[in-house]
């Protein structure tokens, strides 16, 4: 998993929100590696620094305390007061939305985006006991991790298959294909090339060294050759390179210091 030795290096790093809020949000940013939309590490400092001022340095286990942080959606809220503090709450992840649609709707999948109707089915759905509420959310998510998943469900280890809507149905396809997103080519997949160059950068990387191969300019900010390289090799346009600059100085990604672009100080 890609995920899993950067989150032991942050817990080993940063054990605690006042660990992380003390440092500088570029080395979150730096820290966040690979793992993609970058501005989530951005997010989670700027979360450990409002827990520092607001909650005295510890995360809160209420569901409106926790979706007054920033970067945590209601989804996040419930999970982290269910999850890690026993509470109450009603957690619908993908996974979740999965197997209410083929349970209870008889749809292969559910509706694009979140309704309100799949909020009221899994608020009803809930049990009225905490501890028991917890163990609800996990085992359904995992139900659809495992077993009921998108893709060449296990029907036949489903302990539930036996009340299974969409297989009364005859199983029917879903009502539109789910559509993954672009990359190569796009502003995304740059945007990306010039945080990899950013990450590695123990100076300022001037604008040009974006645009031309650094044995042409006869420097290279120290660590950047290998990321640089696949920068170049995109072959972007000049337009869009600007674009991506300009992006990332917008999201708080990068910022200008000494003539050139890194990682917010």
């Amino acid at each position: 998993m890609r995920v899993l030795p950067v989150w032991e290096e942050w817990l080993r790093r940063w054990p605690e929100p006042a660990d992380l809020a003390r440092e500088p949000a570029g080395e979150a940013v730096r820290s966040w590696g690979r793992l993609g939309y970058p501005r989530r590490a951005l997010r989670l400092h700027a979360a450990a620094v409002a827990i520092g001022q607001d909650h005295g340095g510890k995360v809160p286990a209420d569901y409106t305390e926790l979706l007054a942080l920033p970067g945590v959606g209601s989804y996040t809220a419930a999970a982290v007061a269910a999850f890690a503090f026993g509470r109450r709450e009603t957690v619908v992840d993908t996974n979740i939305r999965r197997v209410h649609a083929r349970l209870f709707s008889g749809a292969a999948l559910p509706s694009p985006a979140l309704t309100a109707a799949e909020m009221r089915l899994a608020a009803q759905l809930l049990p009225d006991d905490a501890g028991t509420s917890v163990r609800w959310n996990a085992a359904v998510m995992e139900l659809g991790a495992l077993v009921c998943r998108a893709r060449a469900p296990k029907c036949s280890a489903c302990p539930v298959r036996d009340r299974c809507s969409w297989r009364a149905a005859g199983e029917p396809p879903p009502s539109y294909v789910p559509k993954g997103q672009a990359w190569h080519g796009t502003d995304r997949q740059v945007r990306g090339a010039v945080m990899a160059v950013l990450r590695l950068a123990d100076s300022p990387v001037p604008a040009e060294m974006f645009q031309q191969a650094p044995a042409d300019l006869g420097f290279e900010p120290s660590g950047t050759g290998v990321p640089l390289a696949a920068l170049h090799r995109l072959n972007s346009a000049p337009e869009q390179l600007e674009r991506a600059l300009a992006g990332l100085l917008e999201d708080g990604l990068a910022e200008l210091h000494q003539g050139g672009y890194r990682l917010p100080g």
